[in-house]
């Protein structure tokens, strides 16, 4: 199956699992606001940052051996596969023992990163600290399991058994919250269907690829693990200053102000998220498809199918940014929750601001790990994490919540800077005037849109209802999109675009024949 073939099919998969989960996620965090509190949700969202900071233990390796996989997979070279394989399950193993002892040594200085916890006993705090970290411990168990399948672009695998798990627990822990309105029954719920999903992924990859059964497995040789130890050690500078500059927010607004705040952005944050994670289905179902590019074509073709892939995402992400400037807001305090869940404007433009760029970062760092390049930009991540650590310090005690994303802005900004230069030079040989060129001109057009909607948001949206939100996310809609085609409908990126959708989608088909 081609590589455009097994993209569709991940992408297909990765949009009904994230349909579902956007739905089941509403539906959970509303019973949840509706039964517990502020605090509790402040506290969940806080210990998912906290063991995301843990999982810096795993450094890399995934990406790195998933790099290395690419090549005997095109090849199917099954020896080298499980040569490959074993190593990668001897280093989760390790990881797991790590996050362990690393997660427990944490546990005394939770009272004193959670000040006022309204109720909560400390033994509470910690009963459920540790719930979170057996979840996140015995993920590493089998996450290695998928690699192989990903690397063979069959991501839709995992897509599609983390789509039935996440429905199973949430309708389970829907029901015990209205029955027992008990926090502690609630996550132990979410932890039995996960055990239960892990045990499954064992069973089910064991019978999908019987030969990593095998005890006869070779050695890799010493070139080959210097390889993926060099990319390792690249990775874990990547790692760790991702982690400091994208998993402190919450440890730093508990610390500095209140739990609950927590919960108020994340609301926000958690669509924000959704949107992130529908519309990275496509970025990250094209990754093992790169990483075939990368190994079987020209340069000219890789860097015309980079700049396709760029497009794209400048033109999605500043959809979903203009769009959630304009209506978040209201969706969460006027339609799904009420005035007190309200987040300011200010905080508002800079997580999108953040999130704008940080689409682009993605197409970079994908492209990244599609072509192995790891080590070149190797301390730009601890750069931007101990930039994002400073800044945010410094203006939550100054400007309070706001102060938070102004360091998540300008740490994130720094890799949109610095990274094209790397891809530019060491993947296509050529310099990135065209890249910040159209950077700019990206940037331009989305803010006239969202210039031109505030006054017509005004006008419709003078009363919050769902008929005018409807009404109004239409009208964005349209004209974010018709504004993006006319300035950018006639460049190559846009027509390559156009034929590959309208050259599966018989009724654009007939269209195109038209123009």
């Amino acid at each position: 199956m081609g590589r455009v073939r097994q993209a569709e099919k991940n992408i297909f998969f990765g949009y009904i699992s994230n349909i579902i989960i956007i739905i089941m996620g509403f539906l959970q965090r509303t019973v949840f606001i509706m039964v517990l509190d502020k605090t509790l949700l402040g506290v969940n969202s806080l210990y998912t940052d906290i063991l995301s900071v843990l999982s810096l233990a795993e450094l890399g390796i995934g990406s790195a051996l998933n790099y290395s996989l690419y090549k005997p997979v095109a090849d199917n070279n099954q020896e080298k596969i499980k040569s490959y394989m074993r190593l990668y399950k001897k280093a989760y193993l390790a990881i797991a023992g790590v996050v362990a002892v690393v997660g427990v040594a944490l546990i005394p200085f939770l009272p004193y990163l959670i000040k006022d916890s309204k109720g909560i006993t400390e033994r509470e705090l910690v009963l459920y600290y540790l719930i979170f970290l057996f979840n996140t411990v015995s993920t590493y168990f089998v996450a290695y399991k998928y690699s192989l399948a990903n690397a063979q672009q069959r991501g839709y695998i995992q897509t599609n058994i983390t789509t039935i798990t996440k429905i199973i627990a949430v309708l389970a822990q829907i029901v015990i919250l209205l029955v027992t309105g008990n926090f502690l029954l609630y996550l132990l719920t979410q932890s039995a269907v996960e055990l239960m999903q892990k045990i499954f992924v064992s069973i089910y990859f064991n019978k999908l690829y019987p030969y990593l059964k095998d005890r006869d497995v070779k050695k890799l040789d010493k070139a080959e693990t210097d390889i993926v130890v060099t990319k390792t050690k690249a990775l874990m500078f990547h790692k760790i200053g991702d982690v400091a500059r994208l998993s402190t927010d919450s440890i730093i607004i508990t610390y500095f102000m209140d739990v609950d705040w927590v919960g108020v952005v994340g609301n926000y944050t958690m669509i924000i998220t959704y949107a992130t994670n529908f519309i990275s289905v496509i970025f990250n179902s094209l990754i093992s498809g790169f990483g075939n590019l990368v190994a079987t074509e020209s340069k000219d073709k890789q860097y015309a199918m980079f700049k396709v892939y760029r497009f794209f995402a400048c033109w999605l992400y500043g959809f979903a940014a203009v769009g959630f400037w304009l209506l978040l807001t209201p969706l969460v305090t006027g339609i799904w929750l009420n005035e007190s869940w309200k987040l300011g404007q200010i905080v508002l433009t800079l997580i999108l601001i953040d999130f704008y760029f940080k689409g682009g970062r993605v197409v970079l760092v994908n492209f990244k790990i599609a072509a192995g390049v790891f080590e070149q930009d190797k301390y730009l991540s601890l750069i931007q994490g101990a930039v994002n650590l400073v800044l945010s310090i410094i203006g939550i005690k100054h400007i309070g919540l706001a102060g938070v994303y102004v360091g998540t802005v300008v740490s994130g900004v720094m890799a949109n800077l610095i990274q094209p230069g790397i891809i530019y030079r060491d993947c296509f040989d050529k310099n990135t005037w065209s890249y910040f060129k159209d950077s700019v001109k990206y940037i331009g057009v989305i803010t006239g849109v969202v210039l031109l909607m505030i006054p017509v948001k005004a006008l419709i949206m003078a009363q919050v209802s769902i008929v005018t939100f409807v009404v109004m996310a239409a009208v964005i809609t349209i004209a974010y999109n018709l504004i993006f085609f006319l300035f950018f409908g006639r460049t190559q990126e846009f027509a390559y675009l156009w034929n590959l959708i309208t050259g599966r989608v018989p009724l654009l088909k007939k269209l195109s024949r038209k123009r």
